[in-house]
């Protein structure tokens, strides 16, 4: 295998909580060293080790790849309409999901691929080197196993969200949609899918049909995540922590028993500030949550409905000026908080061992994420060791 130094970094975002006082394990004046596709060896520039390759940073910020932890893009369709009446003053609800489904039900494969493919691209460019996505827009059998066949093509997160709304068929008949998410269509999808998901909210699953599902595919061997709290106050979280989800997402509407219970849990508390942007929602509260010790996650969200952005760094930019998050957690939400939602360790850092995901900045520092919104900042990509970007 050929090995590759990246020096002249200005700062070198690690996430290894050994290095200083920061969580960020900030490195100066540092260098990185690739081999295949891990990471080998991290420290100061003078001291890197020789070579096959070198790429000089010029002075930039290296961090980390991004891992968004919470999305939705195997879809067709758009719901432009949807959004311009809610900017005029409609309010948000689960319903509009439909709408959705309706056109993803009458694409082809190839269609709902080439827009997958498409996001992913996106998402690539700015800097996202892991992400998860659901099924959840089919809501039959067949079209549920089919998006997640889709998008096992292109990563290993991938979860069953057969439990989104229930499906129009079944508006008269919600438990028999319930059986059949947990049976039938549990059946067809467990192959394809890493984890288990479930809207728990009013106009979804209530907290009783939530704990049916996510139950059944833990006993199929996908693990829980959560739709939880987003629009109200509800049984999400203390469902998610009971069950050992590995993410609670979006945690907007939480009393103080909620962020205890996330507090003295390994359930991450992901924040989704894109959906609360494309809504006019209430912002989550993350300095709460940080302050009780919960661990916290940014994600993207992105989905056609209520969060149709795949940028992280505008996440992380929405974060820290309306989520009460400084630009340090922020990043370390965007990268290492990600991986810790997906109970991954190989991803999120860069110390040796990890995967060679990271993400070149035209700034000296992570700050600029946060400092200069909406500003194209990445320079370049790796992932698994590769120039992607």
């Amino acid at each position: 295998m050929s090995s590759t130094v990246i020096s002249n970094i200005a700062t070198l975002v690690t996430n290894d909580p050994s290095l200083g006082d920061s969580p960020l394990g900030p490195v100066r004046d540092a260098a990185v060293v690739i081999e295949g596709d891990r990471v080998v060896w991290t420290g100061e520039s003078s001291k890197a080790p020789a070579t096959d390759n070198r790429v000089d940073a010029g002075g930039r910020a290296v961090l980390p790849g991004f891992v968004d932890s919470h999305s939705h893009l195997v879809f067709a369709g758009d719901r432009t309409e949807e959004f311009n009446a809610r900017m005029s003053g409609r309010a948000y609800s689960a319903g509009g999901i439909r709408t959705t489904v309706a056109a993803t039900r009458a694409a082809g494969d190839g269609e709902l691929e080439a827009n997958l493919t498409r996001f992913l691209d996106e998402a690539l460019r700015q800097g996202t080197t892991t992400f998860e996505t659901k099924s959840g827009y089919g809501l039959t059998v067949e079209d549920e196993a089919r998006a997640l066949r889709l998008a096992a093509r292109h990563t290993d997160e991938v979860t069953y969200l057969g439990a989104h709304i229930v499906a129009p068929e079944y508006a008269e008949d919600p438990a028999g949609y319930v059986a059949l998410v947990t049976g039938e269509m549990l059946d067809a999808c467990a192959p394809h899918a890493r984890w288990i998901d479930v809207f728990c909210e009013k106009g979804a699953f209530d907290g009783d049909q939530a704990r049916a599902i996510l139950t059944a595919g833990k006993a199929k061997g996908l693990h829980p995540r959560v739709h939880a709290n987003q629009l109200s106050y509800g049984p999400g979280v203390q469902l998610a922590v009971e069950l050992d989800a590995a993410s609670a997402d979006h945690c907007t509407h939480l009393t103080d028993a909620d962020v205890d219970a996330l507090a003295n849990s390994r359930t991450v508390a992901t924040l989704l500030p894109g959906a609360e942007f494309s809504t006019r929602a209430e912002w989550p509260d993350a300095r709460r949550l940080i302050d009780a010790g919960a661990t916290v996650a940014l994600s993207t969200d992105c989905n056609p409905g209520s969060s149709f952005t795949s940028s992280v760094p505008f996440c992380v930019a929405l974060a820290v000026r309306d989520m009460g998050m400084t630009p340090d957690e922020a990043v370390w939400s965007a990268t290492a908080g990600g991986a810790a939602a997906l109970r991954r360790t190989d991803i999120g850092r860069l110390t040796p061992g990890a995967y060679a995901d990271l993400v070149l900045l035209d700034a000296p520092s992570h700050v600029h994420l946060a400092y200069r919104p909406g500003v194209p900042l990445v320079a370049g990509v790796w992932r698994r060791g590769v120039r992607r970007v």
